[in-house]
């Protein structure tokens, strides 16, 4: 069963239950302005015309109306009226006889003076035998009937019942009252359907549409969100969910370009040195390294491509279990001035040998403890120097290691007078395989993945790289590294061992 049905028989069945409260309220409004539970039926008979008394009353009236016709005269007998006047007082009515203008018997139930002189004149065709009177402010019912005495004397008996005036009020404005209240409550139950529709069964069929759209992989849609209910919570979630699953088909696809693009930049970074390789060896093969100087330099040139495969196959899986995040960082205390003055020690003298100079810059004047994986910092900082040292173009070639420090962080300065960086190169140089200059090849060396793998390891470290150039001037690089204070040592020592 849809909600619209539920909602259409759940607000049904409330506008059965307002009527019958109408319906059960009117009645006790009823017996409240007569007093008289048995007036209910009668109450309620009168609608378009006027039934004023009771079955009693109504039969003894009966009663006096057949003696009017039959025997008028009996009509002045006043122990056969004071008879039918006690019948009738035991249901709370009165009787009145009157004789051309004089009165013949009024009973004690009314006790009203001005009685009389407020009666209906004499009807012989007695064309309207039940209506109403008041005197003042008191309210009275009467069924009367005239007719003519054996002598010719007009004559009129009554059953008079005295009304409340609330009461009398209440069974002319009762039906009114009555569909004004149940035009209120079906008029209300209906705009509170159409509200309930428009706030819950359209929202969900928006929803629903939304689905739709999912399940044929349209996901190029929005959610309109203006309610903030139960619905519209759900459907913000809805939205959440979609714009969710937008992000993860867009980066899938950047995925399958980046896979592509990762294809053939690893088939042209293979193919160069493997055609060269193949080209020397079908020099040998030829006869052409005919001379022991020739076979030694062919060998040299085979041996040197193949180690440049290798570093290459070796940086290609590193970077892509890097970016898998399959690389497990084994962080402990590292002394980030002790390890640079090792670094620099260590590559001093082979950087001679290309007439490089690398140097402190800012150096601190004691040790400071950073939160690292001592072989990945150390594979970081090769590679930053190596990407600098491939670009040096000046006489006086010279790097230097600056180390920065604030309370939470250590900032390592690699900076070259190189030939400095185009600017719209700047932000892409930590992507894979990419070079600055126009032509992919490495004539200047190395493979384009140095400074992708140094992004991944500082990143993996929790800190960033950056990198700030002027071309023709120079470049510096900055990574981060987490320090290690005297009150976190021991916490940040704690989180390193459980990522060995």
């Amino acid at each position: 069963m849809s909600i619209r049905v539920k909602l259409l028989l759940s607000y049904t069945g409330m506008l059965i239950i307002s009527l019958l409260v109408v319906v059960v309220t009117a009645g006790l409004f009823t017996i409240a302005a007569t007093g008289d539970i048995h007036g209910i039926r009668d109450f309620y008979k009168v609608h378009y015309q006027l039934n004023p008394l009771t079955e009693e009353e109504e039969s003894i009236f009966l009663e006096l109306k057949y003696l009017a016709k039959n025997e008028p005269d009996q009509l002045q007998d006043k122990e056969l009226l004071k008879d039918y006047d006690f019948k009738l007082r035991t249901v709370r009515a009165g009787l009145f006889v009157r004789r051309e203008s004089n009165q013949v018997f009024e009973s004690f139930t009314i006790n009203q003076p001005a009685l009389e002189q407020h009666l209906p004149p004499y009807d012989l065709n007695n064309n309207q035998i039940r209506n109403t009177f008041n005197i003042g402010e008191r309210f009275y019912a009467y069924a009367k009937f005239d007719f003519r005495y054996s002598d010719g004397a007009k004559g009129s008996v009554f059953v008079i019942r005295e009304r409340s005036p609330f009461g009398e009020v209440t069974r002319k404005l009762l039906p009114i009252l009555v569909f004004l209240l149940i035009g209120v409550v079906v008029v209300a139950n209906v705009l509170l359907y159409r509200w309930i529709t428009r706030s819950v069964v359209k929202p969900l069929d928006l929803l629903r549409n939304s689905a739709d759209h999912i399940k044929e992989g349209n996901l190029q849609f929005s959610l309109d969100l203006h309610s903030k209910d139960e619905i519209g919570q759900l459907n913000e979630a809805f939205e959440n969910m979609r714009k969710r699953l937008h992000e993860s088909v867009q980066l899938r696809l950047q995925d399958e370009e980046n896979r592509k693009e990762l294809i053939s930049n690893i088939s042209h970074d293979l193919r160069t040195p493997i055609t060269n390789i193949k080209g020397y060896i079908e020099g040998i093969r030829d006869g052409v390294a005919d001379t022991p100087e020739k076979m030694d330099k062919y060998v040299n040139i085979i041996y040197s491509k193949t180690a440049d495969l290798d570093k290459l196959v070796d940086e290609l899986f590193l970077y892509s279990k890097l970016d898998l995040k399959q690389v497990p960082f084994a962080f402990e205390p590292v002394d980030i001035v002790g390890f640079l003055d090792d670094c620099i020690d260590e590559l001093r003298y082979v950087l001679e040998e290309s007439e490089i100079s690398l140097q402190w810059g800012e150096r601190p004047s004691q040790g400071i403890e950073v939160l690292a994986d001592l072989e990945k910092l150390k594979r970081t900082v090769l590679n930053i120097i190596g990407n600098a040292q491939n670009f040096m173009d000046k006489p006086h070639k010279i790097i230097r290691v600056s180390v920065h420090t604030s309370a939470e962080w250590v900032t390592i300065e690699i900076r070259d007078n190189g030939a400095g960086i185009p600017p719209e190169a700047v932000p892409h140089i930590f992507e894979r395989f990419y070079r600055a200059e126009s032509s992919r090849n490495s004539s200047t060396g190395g493979s384009g993945l140095g400074l992708a793998i140094a992004s991944q390891i500082i990143e993996g470290h929790g800190g960033s790289i950056r990198v700030q150039s002027e071309l023709g001037t120079g470049t510096s690089l900055f990574f981060t590294l987490r320090r290690i204070t005297n009150e976190g040592g021991e916490e940040g020592y704690g989180r390193s061992d459980s990522n060995h």
